[in-house]
């Protein structure tokens, strides 16, 4: 029996045959993915939680990703983790370099991005994924990291 995470990711794959658009895909998915990161970072919380420093929008979302994707693959969500620990650090990171706040250049490179993104597809000559399944906004990253395993020699 075919897993879930198997056709999920062969079926986004159908529309990202174009080694255009996948070149594109390894550029702008990260940037989009960070950028979300920041978004919810960047959004207010009530004021009981203001004092606990991971008490965020964020660390709601992470988690809830997360069991999606431990899920449809334990493995697949090891490395979405390792990700989103990567992101949070470069969150922190930017705020301590620069004064821009990252709200504001996070989302600058969230429209950059998917400008980016809606290009490769016009290449490609079909049309992203996630027209035909919302799902497919969270199956793109680990479309990405399945590549990385099989070069590693890790299974999905």
């Amino acid at each position: 029996m075919t897993r879930k995470i198997n056709l999920l990711l062969a079926e986004y794959g159908d529309s990202h045959q174009n080694h255009t658009n996948k070149a594109v895909h390894w550029i702008c998915v990260p940037i989009i993915v960070w950028t979300v990161m920041v978004l919810f970072y960047s959004l207010p919380v009530p004021a009981a939680f203001a004092s606990i420093a991971w008490a965020n929008w964020l660390t709601l979302v992470l988690v809830l990703a997360l069991i999606y994707y431990v899920l449809l693959s334990p493995t697949l969500a090891i490395g979405v983790a390792a990700y989103a620990a990567l992101g949070v650090y470069l969150i922190h990171a930017y705020q301590a370099a620069f004064s821009w706040p990252i709200w504001q250049f996070a989302a600058l490179m969230f429209v950059v991005a998917w400008l980016g993104q809606f290009w490769g597809h016009k290449v490609e000559g079909k049309k992203p994924s996630f027209f035909k399944d919302v799902q497919f906004l969270l199956i793109g990253p680990a479309w990405l990291l399945s590549f990385i395993y099989k070069r590693l020699g890790i299974p999905v």
